[in-house]
Parts: structure tokens; C-alpha cells; sequence
């Protein structure tokens, strides 16, 4: 695996050097583009829109619109603006998981140190074990700052970008509906529900059928077949009773996840 960021963790005065992996890949399957009338493929240029003509990787620079003159940075420009981070990813704050809400998450990563880090890493994989914190810090990747959490996993440590709290939308926009008073009977019984179909989470027990089906009907219409397709099955019940119908829920007894 290639890492895709080299640098170290900076815990206190303590400096680990490490390598970041990304933790994640695609299951989504690789689709082509095609010209509809002769299935050629779609081909992207990209074209200097003064000559014309496609312009190779090597020559094409980054630069900012700055009061409608272009200014061109180069990698020294993006490292200068924080020399630090970008190659320190330093743990300023430590704090517990639950503090931090779900939608900041993003990216994960593997955090893997070099030999001469590896007794700094372990104390570091330790501590946060045993404290059950992470570490909160800021970081330069890909020439853009990131807003992460280090935290420990089984014999490793893991790195998880966040989103800043100025890229999370506020619902304001939305118009939710009001608070409805619900009755007991009815609360009561949905949580039945609920506990029916409690079980411990296993993440290995969620495949990605979507991506199995189509990958299935791609085969057949490559052997100049259709194949068939399951039928959508929805459930419902014939009373619009709230209440009926979670009680009609409980008594199908099921726990099978929707397909």
C-alpha cells in the first residue's frame, strides 16, 4: 500500500515520525462514458481556452483569482504558508469521541510510524487506549488544511479528518414539521420495535447488493441475455392506524435487513 502523506505526530514534545494510508477504497464499479450513437469513448481534454489545444499534466500550474489577476503557486507557496503543519500533524487538545457529533467525520487513514518512532507510536497507541480520548489536531494535506482526530484501534492508531464547523450547513433553511405530542400506547410500542430488531452492530454483515446486482446484469447483457430481476416486495398494512401498524410489525417477528 502507498502512503500518501509522510510527516509526524507531534504529542506534546514528543515527535513520532509516521506515514498516513488511506483506509478506505471504492466499491463502486468503474463505469466508462460513451458517444450514444457508436459507443466510442467520451474522452476530457483539458483545453487552454485561448489556443485551443489540450495542455500536457506537466504544464498546467495552480493559481488563485486574486482581483481578476491570476497569481500561480507552486509547492513552496503551499508548504510556506504553514511549514509546520505541513509536516507536524500536532496534537494540541485531547478530548472523548461522544464529544465529537458524527457529521464532522470524513476521511479515515492508517497511521503507521518508522522504525526510529515505533516505541513513541506504541505509547501514544497506549495512552489513548487506556484514556479513551483522542487526539485533536490540524494538519496540511494535498496543499489544503485539515481539522483531524488520532485515535487508537486495536494495535494501531488511526487518523480521521473532520469538517470544520463553517462547512456543516445549519437546517434553517428546512422547515421541519412541529413537535407532535405522541401517545403513550404508541410510544411504547415502537419501542417494542425497537427492541425487537436490536442486535449487536457488525459491520461485516452489511454488503454492498446494489453493486452485485448490477455487476449481474451487466454479465447477462454481455452474453446477450436479460437477467431477471427480483421483484420489489413492499409490506404495508390495510389499516393507516399508526398504532396498528407497529403492531402489526411486531408480530411479523423479522430482523432481516431490507434489500
Amino acid at each position: 500500500m502507498r502512503s500518501i502523506w509522510t510527516g509526524s505526530i507531534g504529542f506534546g514534545l514528543v515527535n513520532i515520525p509516521v506515514k498516513l494510508y488511506s483506509a478506505v477504497q471504492d466499491s463502486r464499479l468503474d463505469l466508462d462514458m460513451l458517444d450514444k450513437k457508436d459507443h466510442s469513448r467520451i474522452r476530457f481534454q483539458r483545453i487552454n481556452e485561448k489556443t485551443g489545444k489540450e495542455v500536457a499534466w506537466e504544464n498546467i500550474v495552480k493559481a488563485y483569482n486574486y482581483n481578476d489577476e491570476y497569481v500561480v503557486l507552486d509547492d513552496s507557496d503551499f508548504e510556506d504558508a504553514s511549514p509546520k503543519k505541513s509536516k507536524v500533524i500536532e496534537i494540541t487538545t485531547f478530548t472523548a469521541t461522544n464529544e465529537i457529533d458524527a457529521v464532522y467525520f470524513e476521511s479515515p487513514y492508517f497511521i503507521a510510524p518508522d522504525k526510529s518512532g515505533a516505541k513513541a507510536y506504541e505509547l501514544l497507541r497506549a495512552t489513548l487506549e487506556k484514556t479513551g480520548k483522542v487526539g485533536v489536531a490540524l494538519f496540511v494535506l494535498r496543499s489544503q488544511e485539515h481539522l483531524a482526530v488520532v485515535r487508537a484501534k486495536d494495535d494501531y492508531l488511526m487518523l480521521h479528518r473532520l469538517r470544520f464547523a463553517e462547512e456543516v450547513r445549519e437546517p434553517d433553511e428546512i422547515s421541519f414539521p412541529a413537535k407532535t405530542a405522541i401517545p403513550k400506547k404508541e410510544l411504547d410500542m415502537a419501542m417494542k420495535l425497537v427492541q425487537q430488531y436490536t442486535e449487536p452492530f457488525d459491520i461485516a454483515g452489511y454488503k454492498d447488493e446494489y453493486r452485485k446486482e448490477l455487476l449481474r446484469i451487466i454479465k447477462a447483457k454481455a452474453s446477450g441475455k436479460r437477467a431477471k430481476v427480483k421483484k420489489m416486495k413492499v409490506v404495508t398494512t390495510k389499516s393507516t392506524d399508526l398504532f396498528d401498524q407497529l403492531k402489526a410489525s411486531l408480530g411479523t417477528g423479522s430482523k432481516k435487513r431490507a434489500s
